[in-house]
């Protein structure tokens, strides 16, 4: 029987360690929050190789006094908390007094601290926590700290971190966070040298947000005011235009701490209900201010985990805070008419530029994006009209002598004619009808009558012809006494599945005339950055381009270059959900991705021969559902077509 006894200080440090610094941007965020509780408004994080062999943080805070240099590293060792009762308010981002002494128990720390009430200041160096050597030296106001050489003591950790780029990323995006919480610090990144951050510090979360996601995405978000029941939230949200294929762009944050908080997630979501994208999902920047004893933040090690005294209260207060100013915004484009249109001289003159106006004088108030499909849509309607007038004098001639020349030309018809209703006009009426169905060009008219009693084919077997296409997005298909509706872009899409599948999963690569660059999130960015092997087998020649930025080279012939950052984007997302320690499982959900970009789109105009392409795979059984599990076609029999008019 083992024997139970009490572990080496040392081991139950590393132990400890374990819980607090689990990667590099672990000991980034616990020494920025240092710094901030020190009263510092500049800041500076400099890393080499994704922070494995140096971090170095500096700041212009108060520093630490010569005499508790040392005591700062040993656990439970802080300035922020007193008594129990400190608990229950916390106001400060940290309070347990376990980083510095975690952080040195892993790696090699040097300290150069001064107060502003000492005329030198004072330097320390530990190893595995082990202090090595402090003396006086001559430094600046505040503090600077670098950790070098993380885990090298503990090779159980070392072995489950990732490349040098995802690390980097990962520190990257802590410290885009960090500068979120407090734009009235200025932060510095450095990565191996090259500045990638620098925010301007003035307080101002807009000037922040410009600094962090860029000019192009900070132009998509809109401000949000807005107070609840002893609370009030404010920041930054994404138009409903502007949301991602992922939940990279949000950033919550509970009284200047950053936070992962369902509530808060599903309030902003909520909001946006009935107004976005399905599978696109909103950013934001969202503060939330509330009393300090209504928020618990001892809850995780890492502190990003909160709990509230009223998670209603929470919810609502972020809820109505979006949503009024989601329908404050005048600027999103509508698909109501903004004023009648029924101005005389006005009229004629959009008529000329859209004819489909006649028919549906509601769209002239649309924008210019969807007047394209309803023009398409209306066109063969304008079309049809002068084919019936050629055969009104067919039906309209039966008594004079032309009609007997009109009788030969239809010779095939003819004779079902009188099988089924003898008589003079009533054949002509029946001749009549048969040009709507736009069928003379094909043999299968005359079959109409006779194809209930033939002999049962297979239905594979059974003749079938495309007769048409509705809504740019729905292909018609005839086949014998059923018609079918054949989702095209669903169709194509598992046309384009199967086909990279069989290709080894190596698509034809285009070499881009002009690199794009692509600034994901900075998570999405770490994962894209840690697989670029498998990206190049997905057909995306990229590299990094520094400051959480890829340089996209070539990609796959069938993604068109303006859905590369989209499509990269979601590759990330799949790539974070399947799991980066074994990518090749992901295959299939990345070629879904893929797939579905490549493939022709809803609503979009396509030839006639590209739709019988489609039509013929989904006929000859090749295609029958989409990758993500969706039938392609739906079927409707002649009896129930026939029951809906009330014909069976």
């Amino acid at each position: 029987m083992a024997h139970i006894q009490q572990l080496d200080p040392h081991i139950a440090d590393l132990i400890a360690a374990g819980e607090v610094v689990e990667r590099p941007a672990s000991v980034v965020k616990e020494l920025m929050e240092n710094a901030i509780d020190a009263g510092a408004d500049k800041l500076t994080v400099e890393i080499q190789h994704g922070g494995m062999t140096f971090i170095r943080v500096t700041d212009n805070g108060c520093g630490i006094a010569a005499g508790e240099a040392q005591t700062a590293f040993l656990r439970h060792a802080t300035s922020k908390l007193r008594t129990e009762y400190d608990l229950e308010a916390i106001g400060t981002l940290g309070f347990r007094g376990e980083a510095l002494a975690a952080i040195s128990a892993v790696s090699r720390v040097e300290l150069l601290t001064r107060t502003a009430g000492e005329e030198l200041g004072a330097a320390l160096s530990l190893e595995g926590g082990v202090v090595v050597e402090q003396e006086e030296a001559g430094c600046p106001l505040g503090t600077t700290m670098v950790v070098k050489d993380l885990f090298f003591n503990t090779p159980a950790r070392l072995k489950f971190m990732k490349k040098d780029a995802y690390e980097g990323a990962a520190c990257f995006a802590m410290v885009q966070r960090v500068a979120l919480s407090h734009p009235e610090v200025s932060v510095k990144f450095l990565r191996d040298g090259r500045q990638e951050l620098l925010t301007p510090g003035d307080g101002q979360l807009k000037s922040t947000l410009y600094a962090v996601l860029g000019r192009d995405l900070a132009l998509g978000f809109v401000p949000v005011q807005g107070s609840g029941e002893e609370m009030g939230v404010s920041g930054f949200v994404s138009l409903p235009t502007c949301c991602r294929g992922s939940r990279g762009y949000q950033h919550f944050f509970v009284n200047g701490r950053y936070v992962k908080s369902r509530t808060m997630m599903a309030a902003l979501e909520e909001a946006y209900a009935n107004q976005k994208m399905v599978g696109k999902f909103p950013g934001c920047v969202l503060h939330l201010t509330t009393k300090l004893n209504a928020v618990d933040v001892n809850v995780h090690p890492t502190k990003q985990e909160v709990k509230f005294g009223s998670e209603k209260k929470v919810f609502d207060t972020v809820y109505y805070a979006v949503k009024s100013t989601l329908e404050g915004d005048r600027s999103r484009p509508s698909a109501l008419p903004v004023q009648p249109a029924h101005r005389p001289g006005q009229a004629a003159a959009q008529d000329r530029v859209t004819p489909h106006q006649t028919i549906l004088p509601l769209s002239k108030a649309e924008p210019s994006g969807t007047e394209l499909p309803l023009h398409d849509f209306t066109a063969p309607k304008k079309q049809n009209p002068p084919a019936p007038p050629v055969q009104k004098p067919v039906p309209a001639a039966p008594r004079p002598a032309p009609v007997q020349t009109a009788v030969p030309a239809r010779q095939a018809p003819a004779p079902s004619g009188k099988a089924e209703a003898p008589g003079g006009a009533k054949p002509d009426k029946v001749q009549a009808a048969a040009p709507v169905k736009q069928l003379p060009p094909t043999p299968s008219a005359a079959a109409d009558v006779p194809i209930r009693p033939a002999p049962i084919p297979g239905p594979e077997e059974q003749p079938w012809r495309m007769a048409g296409e509705v809504l740019h997005t729905y292909i018609i298909v005839e086949q014998g006494d059923k018609v079918l509706l054949i989702d095209k872009h669903a169709a194509h899409e598992r046309m384009h599945f199967d086909r990279l599948k069989a290709a080894g999963y190596r698509p034809m690569v285009q070499t881009l005339l002009t690199p794009v660059v692509v600034t994901p999130p900075a998570e999405e960015g770490a994962a894209l950055l840690a697989q670029l092997p498998l990206l190049e087998r997905f057909g995306f020649e990229a590299e990094d381009f520094g400051g959480g930025a890829l340089l996209v080279r070539g990609a796959p012939s069938d993604v068109d270059e303006g859905d590369i950052p989209q499509v990269l984007s979601e590759l990330a997302g799949k790539l974070l959900t399947c799991g980066t320690a074994d990518p090749d499982s992901a295959r299939d959900a990345l070629l879904h991705t893929m797939a579905c970009k490549a493939a022709i789109k809803g609503g979009q105009k396509n030839g006639e021969a590209e739709l019988k392409k489609v039509a013929q795979a989904v006929m000859d059984g090749t295609v029958r559902y989409c990758p993500h599990g969706r039938p392609v076609a739906i079927e409707l029999t002649r009896q129930q077509i026939e029951k809906q008019f009330g014909r069976a």
